[in-house]
């Protein structure tokens, strides 16, 4: 019975997985290699697109920029929030979870407001006369970038305020009365400490960046479109299950791919986090 126990703890939860993930996901991949032109036709269809290859590849870098850029951010307030005394501290975590209350198409339509034409920040501008004319900067790859920032960054914080406070701190003034100046403290003690947190945070910030939706919709629209959007738009608009299911395919490889290789990278770079 004692053997047993293990194996009926974690059955209901390992059916639902297998029922509501592991199935669907293989039922969408089945589907793409069951077209009748061949069963790699789909893919070559969509690799063979000049469109398609472009919001391939936009993605991969937005989500790219935006996990480098919430990887520092995250890092540099996680580590100040470390620092701060118990009572500070959890009033900046908060601060930090606060905008994670309110829902992502909420937080993306907040800049449509700020970086409209006639918006909050071109206002700015326009009264400081540092420019005679409002600038384009809804539907660019920046403002989406800014978004996706926006919207992980408190993810990341908190995902790293945890595991840079649970350093002692009897190992870095060890190391700087050793004679190890900041960076090196920094480099060799801190980082290295630290690389799970950033493996799981930069991990997070990639797959949902990648997946997104609402805010590549919202902030990029048809000329900044993404896989999300695009996958949306095969399967709502012109009802091609085969083609969203192709692109749905080819999201959970390159994502697999590049969380694989991310956290590679990262225990090569820091042999203490493997």
């Amino acid at each position: 019975m004692k053997r047993l126990t293990p194996w009926i703890l974690v059955g209901p939860a390992s059916l639902l997985v297998l029922a509501f993930l592991i199935l669907p996901v293989g039922a969408t991949l089945v589907e793409t290699f069951a077209d009748p032109k061949g069963w790699l036709a789909p893919y070559a269809a969509f690799f063979n697109s000049g469109f398609r290859r472009t919001v391939l590849y936009r993605t991969i870098e937005v989500s790219l920029i935006t996990t480098i850029l919430s990887v520092i951010l995250g890092f540099i307030a996680a580590y100040v929030v470390a620092q701060m005394p118990a009572r500070w501290k959890s009033i900046m975590i908060i601060a930090a979870v606060f905008p994670l209350l309110t829902g992502v198409v909420v937080r993306s339509f907040a800049w449509l407001i700020l970086l409209g034409k006639n918006g909050i920040l071109n206002n700015l501008l326009l009264s400081l006369g540092a420019i005679s004319e409002p600038l384009t900067m809804l539907y660019t790859k920046g403002a989406v970038i800014a978004a996706m920032v926006y919207l992980f960054v408190p993810l990341m914080i908190l995902t790293l305020a945890g595991v840079l406070e649970g350093i002692p701190k009897d190992v870095t003034e060890a190391a700087s009365s050793l004679g190890a100046p900041p960076f090196a403290v920094f480099r060799q003690v801190i980082l290295p400490l630290a690389m799970p947190g950033l493996i799981v945070g930069a991990v997070l910030v990639f797959t949902g960046s990648f997946t997104s939706y609402a805010t590549p919709q919202l902030l990029g629209g048809e000329s900044q479109m993404m896989m999300g959007t695009f996958l949306y738009q095969r399967a709502m608009v012109t009802f091609d299950w085969t083609g969203a299911s192709t692109v749905a395919a080819i999201m959970v490889v390159v994502t697999i791919t590049i969380v694989v290789l991310m956290t590679r990278l990262a225990r090569r770079m820091n042999p203490m986090a493997a």
